[in-house]
């Protein structure tokens, strides 16, 4: 079963970067199947679900048209780990941030964020 957790911190400053972390356990985000997508996705206050982006099996990434000036997902694949990057920050960006495994659609608990001085 595959369990996904968010690590970061919980507070950055307008015009920051924003860095969170997920660790996977129980599958593999790198493998020649080329079937999962691992994605970032948030929750801002009253509103819906954004996708962000995703990072691919093979590595192929897709960023959100609205968010690609300044986003960046990596991974490290010796830590079974993806990393969200946002940049240039404003309290627009305040949510909660999940991580997720597309197809059956696994997900981590989520972690708040707040842009704030």
């Amino acid at each position: 079963q595959v369990q996904l957790q968010e690590s970061g911190p919980g507070l950055v400053k307008p015009s920051q970067t924003l860095s969170l972390t997920c660790t996977v356990s129980g599958d593999s985000i790198t493998t020649d199947r080329n079937l999962y997508y691992w994605n970032w996705i948030r929750q801002s206050p009253g509103k819906g679900l954004e996708w962000m982006g995703a990072i691919g099996d093979s590595g192929t990434i897709y960023y959100s048209p609205s968010l690609e000036s300044r986003i960046s997902i990596t991974r490290d694949v010796s830590k079974n780990q993806f990393t969200l990057q946002l940049m240039s920050v404003t309290p627009a960006d305040t949510a909660v941030y999940y991580c997720a495994r597309d197809g059956a659609w696994s997900w981590g608990q989520g972690t708040q964020v707040t842009v704030s001085s």
